[in-house]
This record gives C-alpha cells, sequence and structure tokens, in this order.
C-alpha cells in the first residue's frame, strides 16, 4: 500500500526475472481495478512487441511513464506524476513471456493536504482579530494565519432615501432656474415690442398755435351771438383762465390782426344796456 499527498509522485513498483524457459514475446501490462467489481479492469500502460503503448487511460495521459525506458531489463515499474485524489485505486502489474505469467496488486492511496475552514454566523466587531489554523494528516502538517476584521453594515436604506430626496431636490432647483429664465426672457420680449409699438389709433398732437386761434375762433362766435339776455353771464366769464401757454410763441412771431370793424348799434333805441366788447391787440392779448 501506498499513501501519497495530491500533486506529489509516486513510482509503483513491478521487477520480474525472466527463466530460460520462457521463450515467448515479452508482455507488460498495468491495468486499474475499479473498486466496485461490475466494472472492467481499465489499461493504463502496455508494453508490448518491442513498443510503448500509453493512450488507453485519457485520465493519465501525459502523467504516467514506464521507471526504465527498456522494460525487457527486468524493471516494468510504473511512474505516476502530479498525483490526483481519482488516482486512489488498486493497480495490478501484469508480467507474460510464455509459458510464464506473473502479476502483482497494489494499494494507492492519495491524500489531500492539510486542509480546514472555520465558519462564523453573525459575526459582530467582538469577532475581529487574529485567527491561526493549524491542519495534519498521515502526509504532513501545515499552518496558516488569517487577519479578520469586522465593520458594521452600511445603512443600505438610507443612502437610497438620500439619494432619491438629493435627486429631487436638484430637479426642482433646476425647474426653478428654467423657469425664471423663461420668464426673464419673456420680459425682455415684452419691453422690446411695446418701445417699438406703434400706437396707430392715437392722433397726432394739435400745435399750440392751432390750439389758441380755436380758442379765439371759438371765442369770437360766441361774441358775435350775445344778446342783452345773456350778456351779464357772459361778463362774468375771467379771459384771463386762457391758457397762457397757449399763446406763447418766440418774439417776433406773434401773429397780427387786424381791429374789427363793428358798427356801434344804437342801444337807446333797442333798450339795451350798453356793455364792452373785447378787442385783441397786436400782441394778440384781450383787451
Amino acid at each position: 500500500m501506498f499513501e501519497k499527498a495530491q500533486g506529489e509522485k509516486v513510482t509503483l513498483p513491478c521487477t520480474f526475472v525472466l527463466s530460460e524457459e520462457d521463450e515467448g514475446p515479452l508482455d507488460i501490462e498495468w491495468v486499474l481495478i475499479p473498486a466496485d467489481n461490475q466494472k472492467k479492469e481499465q489499461i493504463i500502460i502496455m508494453y508490448a512487441v518491442d513498443r510503448i503503448y500509453n493512450h488507453y487511460y485519457a485520465a493519465m495521459t501525459g502523467r504516467m511513464q514506464f521507471t526504465n525506458p527498456d522494460p525487457r531489463s527486468g524493471d516494468g515499474s510504473l511512474d505516476i506524476l502530479n498525483l490526483k485524489s481519482a488516482d486512489t485505486g488498486t493497480y495490478q502489474c501484469k508480467v507474460k513471456k510464455a509459458p510464464g505469467v506473473q502479476s502483482q496488486k497494489i494499494q494507492l492511496t492519495v491524500l489531500d493536504k492539510n486542509t480546514g475552514e472555520l465558519l462564523l454566523k453573525n459575526a459582530s466587531q467582538d469577532y475581529s482579530g487574529t485567527y491561526n489554523c493549524v491542519a495534519a494528516n498521515r502526509v504532513g502538517t501545515d499552518e496558516c494565519s488569517v487577519e479578520l476584521n469586522v465593520t458594521p453594515p452600511i445603512n443600505t436604506a438610507g443612502i437610497i432615501a438620500g439619494a432619491i430626496i438629493g435627486t429631487l431636490l436638484g430637479l426642482s432647483i433646476l425647474a426653478f432656474l428654467v423657469f425664471c429664465c423663461c420668464k426673464k426672457h419673456r420680459e425682455k420680449k415684452y419691453e422690446k415690442e411695446v418701445h417699438h409699438d406703434i400706437r396707430e389709433d392715437v392722433p397726432p398732437p394739435k400745435s399750440r398755435s392751432s390750439t389758441a386761434r380755436s380758442y379765439i375762433g371759438s371765442n369770437r362766435s360766441s361774441l358775435g351771438s350775445m344778446s342783452p339776455s345773456n350778456m351779464e353771464g357772459y361778463t362774468k366769464t375771467p379771459y384771463s383762465q386762457v391758457p397762457s401757454e397757449d399763446f406763447e410763441r418766440p418774439p417776433g412771431q406773434n401773429p397780427t390782426f387786424a381791429p374789427s370793424k363793428v358798427a356801434a348799434p344804437n342801444l337807446s333805441r333797442m333798450g339795451a344796456v350798453p356793455v364792452m366788447i373785447p378787442a385783441q391787440s397786436k400782441d394778440g392779448s384781450i383787451v
């Protein structure tokens, strides 16, 4: 029996001595006997008619070989490299040379290296620290050191809520800024339109001279239609109420009016009361 660690190399011995009676061809065969008796033996490697055949077992392709390149020397040992757990089993070496046959069985056990696992549930900050692990079995001993640092869990709900609130606040500020910009743009546009707007429904202002002439003309009309019955009310009208600004003109540009020639009626015959009729002087004032 052989016990080896995973990843190591093992040599399964198989030596023989030929007798003078053995005259037939030499055949050497290595097979793997499965643990289940219902399964057939699996040929691993074979030497026959001075040739080596090692393509029968794909699981060991490239990992097995005869220890002696010339098995005819009496050494048919087998080397298996880079052992795996699946290599565990019973191996049999068969040497055939007519009329003799020899065989030998070898039990191989491949052990895993020192392995261990520590599971901590509901770990808190009190579990923080350095942990040392020591593992040992028939193939050796191994140890390791692990540094553990337990941090409190992150409040993901608070982070998500804060992100949502921040996003909504940012969108609100952005919407407010856009609204202010649009409002400012509309105000500027309205001011520009009002500034250049031409009101067609408003008549142009009258000149001062036209206003004065219209006022004087209306007074003349009212004087011409005076009668003794309404003369008394007319004499009470103060002529000083005529806006002086309507009669202001630059020096030398005041129009001159010829004195009106009104025939004095015979008041004694008409029985009317004598009144004073206003007249306009050369400078435009009423006397």
